[in-house]
């Protein structure tokens, strides 16, 4: 009797004590809320350079993440009081049970594995409170800053490459499996050209830097030069596609939910079947082609393992550039200067100069441990290269020893573009996710992708276009589409 007196004693000095504790936790609870309203209201009222949208979603998610911790901090609490009870309790009943001695040894045993339970749940709800948080806090935020404007559907295979028009009237144009090159009005979507003229695939496409001129290379071992016409629609008024998607949208998406693309959209348009001019002289496929700076030059690259450069005039070929040891994967000018960077598969990319006439020189850059999908000249004396070793680096044409930043990723990168004006690059990668770094390798954001917006496949390649208003950046990819987006830079800046 007396053992069963001491455990009713113990077992009220206990209740009496959760009822004091929970009392107390919810003084807490109302004293922490009046307080927390202070410093909020105080922020309210501060002169920030935010704008107020982003400002009030600041505010409401750090509002959020106070609330979810507090709670935690509450249910914390709660479970060391239970721990407590739990141990107050098996030392009252380790004194007799079923008429046998527990040792301190199963005691202590005992205890622990409760304890253990108790902690473990602790743990998985925190990082369950956590997790949910910083998750809406990226989505929201991603969301703000990167907007799908405009899909653009059309083709009925893979698109490799996307490229903005520099002359008026600014047009997108893509490249394609499909054995064609399609041009797009930016604003309503629609297919305004098509060019048939290839009989392989249409792996790259430029936009001569002063003429209605386009510049196609094509698995058929030819790149054409091809002139178009095209009469702008009236632009409709855009949907808001921001509010489409919730962080719990951000989900793996599979090849079944790529949308019907069955009818040809581009039947519509005019057709172009007859080049200007076809560059003949490779003898594999060419991979990519571009202009150099005035336009009365274009360069080519093959998997014959040259690049050649071509008179665009004439059709002859000036030059046959020699030295990778496999395939060539990418070619790129400079915007200002006679400097062409071609990418192969050796793992290395070169650099080569045509501002002396007489002579040319080659420069090799060596860093990576795979292929180089493509590198890009930016501002200044820069180059920037992506491979499939998942790294992209930056490097400086004065120094070819070593990069000068190293942006390591999760995937295999594809034909990266960097934002001239802003040093942004954008890098689309082999698992369907295009990011956002700037030139230091700091991730800047990650383009919203879910069952509803973004690439079902692959995303081959980015385009930027800093001067039209309504979408500054392009992605293609193999799920047959292009997309238009709007990178709000400065908040994008502000963030960093």
């Amino acid at each position: 009797m007396p053992t069963e007196s001491g455990s009713c004693s113990t077992a009220r000095q206990a209740k009496q004590k959760r009822k004091s504790h929970s009392l107390s936790i919810r003084r807490t609870n109302s004293s922490e809320q009046e307080r927390t309203g202070l410093p909020r209201e105080m922020l309210e009222g501060q002169d920030s350079k935010l704008p107020s949208s982003v400002r009030s979603t600041l505010l409401e998610l750090f509002g959020q993440i106070e609330r979810e911790f507090e709670n935690l901090y509450i249910e914390n609490l709660e479970l060391r009081r239970e721990i407590d009870t739990l141990n107050e309790r098996l030392a009252a009943e380790g004194q007799v049970i079923d008429g046998a001695e527990l040792s301190k040894g199963q005691l202590k045993t005992k205890a622990s594995h409760s304890t253990s339970q108790l902690s473990q749940k602790l743990k998985t709800t925190y990082k369950a409170s956590t997790s949910k948080i910083v998750s809406s806090f990226k989505t929201t935020t991603s969301r703000a800053v990167c907007q799908l404007v405009k899909e653009y559907i059309g083709h009925r295979d893979g698109i490799w490459d996307v490229s903005v028009a520099r002359t008026q009237p600014v047009v997108l144009g893509t490249a394609s499996a499909d054995h064609t090159a399609l041009l797009w009005s930016i604003e309503t979507g629609k297919c305004l050209v098509k060019y048939a003229g290839h009989v392989g695939s249409v792996n790259s496409i430029k936009f001569h830097p002063s003429e209605q001129l386009a510049l196609t290379a094509s698995g058929d071992q030819t790149a054409h030069i091809w002139r178009y016409a095209v009469q702008l629609p009236t632009p409709q008024p855009v949907a808001d596609t921001s509010q489409q998607i919730s962080g719990e949208d951000e989900v793996e998406c599979s090849d079944k939910d790529e949308p019907d693309l069955d009818g040809d959209v581009s039947s519509d348009c005019p057709t172009i079947r007859v080049p200007l001019t076809s560059l003949k002289s490779h003898q594999g496929v060419v991979i990519a082609a571009d202009w150099l700076v005035g336009g009365k030059q274009a360069v080519t690259a093959s998997w014959d393992r040259t690049a050649n450069l071509y008179d665009v005039e004439t059709s002859e070929l000036v030059h046959s550039l020699t030295g990778h040891d496999q395939e060539l994967t990418h070619c790129c000018t400079h915007p200002t200067q006679r400097l062409v960077v071609t990418s192969s598969r050796d793992t290395t990319f070169r650099l080569w100069d045509f501002r002396d006439p007489s002579i040319h020189s080659v420069n090799v850059f060596q860093g990576h441990t795979d292929t180089v999908t493509s590198a890009v000249f930016t501002v200044g004396d820069n180059v920037v290269s992506g491979s499939d070793d998942r790294t992209v680096k930056v490097w400086d044409l004065k120094n070819m020893r070593s990069p000068i930043a190293t942006i390591r990723t999760d995937s295999a990168i594809n034909r990266i573009n960097v934002c001239v004006g802003q040093k942004i690059i954008a890098l689309p990668h082999d698992n369907r996710q295009v990011r956002l770094f700037d030139m230091s390798g700091v991730r800047l954001a990650r383009l919203p992708r879910s069952s509803r917006q973004g690439h079902r496949r692959m995303v081959c390649c980015s385009a930027w276009s800093e001067d039209h208003p309504m979408c500054n950046l392009f992605t293609c990819g193999f799920d047959r589409q292009a997309i238009g987006w709007n990178i709000n830079i400065p908040a994008l800046l502000q963030e960093k």
